[in-house]
């Protein structure tokens, strides 16, 4: 028989009434034609069209001015190719233009799920037994594109969860492109994104061993400029898109948490950012960092980036090397062992596996750890988030996939000071979807990226079907009790086996 699990009672569903206002770009000729077209009128007819569109649109995004300037301005080099002087250009007609190259996007319309969960950094004005945390979300708009949103929650002493409404507004956050890149692991992940042999081998001859964005995209652009091949020119390009993979990002700071989303912004990224997995991280000397792993998507390659942030107003974004930085599914514990840090990984599609590093960015040597040995696990096992810490080991939630690609949540235990040995698995599902979650966007699955503890419960916040988000939570001292009943059967029949 299965645990008894508490469901909460509450939901968090998508909104499409959350929008960004997004640069719009249709093609380098169309564009030169609609600011043909917008040169062609007047200062008075100019202010006529974008008066109202300015008291409409002020009211859905927190400062569009600012935003449909900055689109105008990605458009400086047409202006050049059109003999306009982009510096004389009066501020109506420079909004208006910037409106022609702006669009609405609904980042939640489709879907809100897959949650992670983590403490708020900010844990003041709060009773006994109370707790604030923060709840990242994988949200899905207009053509299945994926970004990651954010909203904060207040656990009370009785573990009701309240999640706090999200603001009116969105902002994407200011970019910034100040890495200073170590040409051996650049031109390793490279090699493994099938990038052309001959064009990587030209351009690392004319790198040094450390290098910066700037003299990377100067000699990519000379290059590409004396290359006759119109396929190998694609090839420059690409270096570039990877390039793009290592940035900053900066949001406001007044900005509410629920006003921030991290969309895909580089080429490599650009069909999704799935599935975060946020850890608050304790280094050696007692201060902490919240990391996040995320599966960042191009349509076709797949390529596991890291996120780093103190305050969730300031990411450093990067990708991660290594034989075990591949496919989906990294974890990383919340702090070191055996003074290494180790992830949980999933590089086969089917089977955990656990990894040792000494940097927090490569990834070498994984180790299997579990595969599938349940009915309803058959297809796959991989894991649901950071593993949790407690006395008696490791709590992994992890996921199964069985008969009708149904997907549960399970969990194991694993050695807290060799957590490559696994001391229990749970027999049974822990949580199953039932009757009112098994319809949405992808019917039959619940997932969770990351769970918490709570007044001696482990709180699960979950996915839907891929359409919206709830909460369950479990006792403890009774989940451990049968992760270590269930482990010595386990062990059992294994030894009946061998």
């Amino acid at each position: 028989m299965r645990l008894s699990i508490e469901r909460k009672p509450v939901r968090v569903n998508p909104d499409p009434k959350r929008v960004i206002a997004r640069f719009f770009f249709n093609g380098h000729d169309r564009a030169k034609e609609v600011i043909q077209r917008v040169m062609q009128l007047n200062e008075d007819q100019a202010f006529e069209i974008i008066s109202p569109l300015l008291q409409e649109y002020s009211k859905r995004h927190r400062n569009i001015t600012r935003v449909l300037n900055r689109h105008c301005s990605k458009l400086k080099n047409l202006f050049t190719e059109l003999n306009i002087d982009y510096d004389s250009l009066s501020t109506y007609l420079r909004l208006l233009i910037g409106s022609y190259f702006t669009h609405e996007y609904s980042i939640e319309s489709a879907a809100f799920f897959n949650p992670s969960i983590v403490d708020d950094p900010d844990q003041g004005d709060l009773e006994d037994g109370e707790r604030r945390v923060i709840i990242s979300f994988r949200a899905v708009g207009e053509g299945h594109i994926s970004s990651i949103t954010f909203r904060r929650a207040l656990i009370d002493k009785y573990n009701n969860i309240t999640v706090i409404p999200a603001g009116d507004y969105i902002d994407e956050a200011e970019i910034v492109r100040n890495a200073v890149y170590n040409k051996k692991l650049f031109f390793e992940k490279a090699v493994v994104t099938q990038i052309n042999i001959d064009v990587l081998n030209e351009i690392e001859g004319k790198l040094d061993q450390h290098f910066e964005y700037a003299n990377l995209r100067r000699i990519l652009i000379d290059s590409q400029a004396v290359q006759k091949d119109d396929v190998k020119k694609l090839e420059y390009d690409k270096i570039l898109w990877l390039a793009d993979s290592y940035y900053e990002i900066v949001f406001s700071l007044d900005t509410d948490i629920s006003d921030r989303v991290i969309f895909p912004i580089s080429e490599y990224e650009r069909k999704g950012i799935e599935d975060a997995r946020f850890v608050k991280f304790y280094h050696e000397d007692g201060s902490t960092v919240y990391y996040a792993t995320y599966t960042a998507y191009d349509g076709a390659l797949i390529m596991p980036k890291l996120l780093q942030t103190n305050d969730f107003y300031n990411f450093k974004i990067m990708p991660l090397y290594g034989d075990g930085a591949q496919n989906k599914n990294l974890a990383l514990f919340p702090r070191k062992i055996n003074g290494k840090y180790v992830m949980i990984s999933r590089i086969d599609g089917c089977n955990n596996y656990i990894m040792y590093s000494d940097k927090i960015n490569i990834w070498e040597k994984p180790i299997e750890l579990q595969r599938p040995k349940f009915a309803w696990e058959f297809v796959q096992i991989g894991n649901c988030g950071s593993p949790i810490e407690t006395k008696a080991g490791w709590l992994m939630i992890t996921h199964g996939v069985g008969p009708m690609r149904k997907y549960v949540l399970s969990v194991s235990l694993l050695k807290l000071d060799d957590p490559a040995v696994e001391i229990g698995r749970l027999r049974e599902p822990l949580l199953v979807p039932n009757a009112e979650e098994r319809e949405g966007y992808v019917p039959n699955v619940i997932y969770s990226c990351g769970a918490i503890i709570h007044n001696n419960k482990l709180i699960i916040p979950y996915g839907l079907s891929d359409y919206s988000t709830s909460f369950a939570e479990v006792e403890v001292d009774a989940l451990i009790d049968r992760l270590l009943s269930d482990g010595a059967i386990n062990k059992k029949a294994n030894d009946k086996t061998i």
